[in-house]
């Protein structure tokens, strides 16, 4: 059977998440399924259970969602307790649902990685307030 992951968002029909996922594991030769779905935040507790229940591994959430998953995970990681906002769930083998944030690592991945920036001694300006904003506030202070 195919591992099944989505990404969860309102609205969702932007994102560029399925493509990415999908050459990751061609990328990776792993075989996989990775689907974009609208879900409105009124459905989105009884979403998450139906899309677990039918055997899914994982969701990313995004607007406006971040909150919800943070409320609905069962673990938080340090990063998503920090963040009060949470991007990445993942069913755990006992069932439970693990919340994690990865705005923030990917966004220094991103700057210090990829394009080779320094952000020692310099002063960054964060426009928002929403689950993505708080998700980089920790990393950047600390890197």
């Amino acid at each position: 059977m195919m591992d099944r992951y989505a990404v969860f968002g309102y609205p969702i029909g932007h994102s560029k998440s399925p493509l990415i996922h999908q050459q990751f594991a061609a990328q990776t030769k792993q075989t996989l399924s990775y689907e974009a779905i609208e879900v409105k935040p009124d459905v989105f507790s009884a979403t998450m259970d139906a899309f677990f229940h039918a055997g899914g591994k994982g969701v990313n959430c995004t607007v406006p969602l971040k909150e919800l998953a943070y409320d609905k995970v069962d673990q938080l990681t340090e990063r998503a307790e920090f963040s009060g906002a949470v991007n990445t769930v993942k069913l755990m083998d006992d069932g439970t649902l693990l919340g994690d944030n990865t705005d923030g690592v990917g966004l220094l991945t991103d700057l210090c990685v990829n394009l080779g920036l320094s952000l020692d001694g310099k002063r960054i300006l964060v426009l928002g307030a929403g689950g993505a904003a708080r998700g980089i506030l920790g990393p950047l202070l600390s890197a």
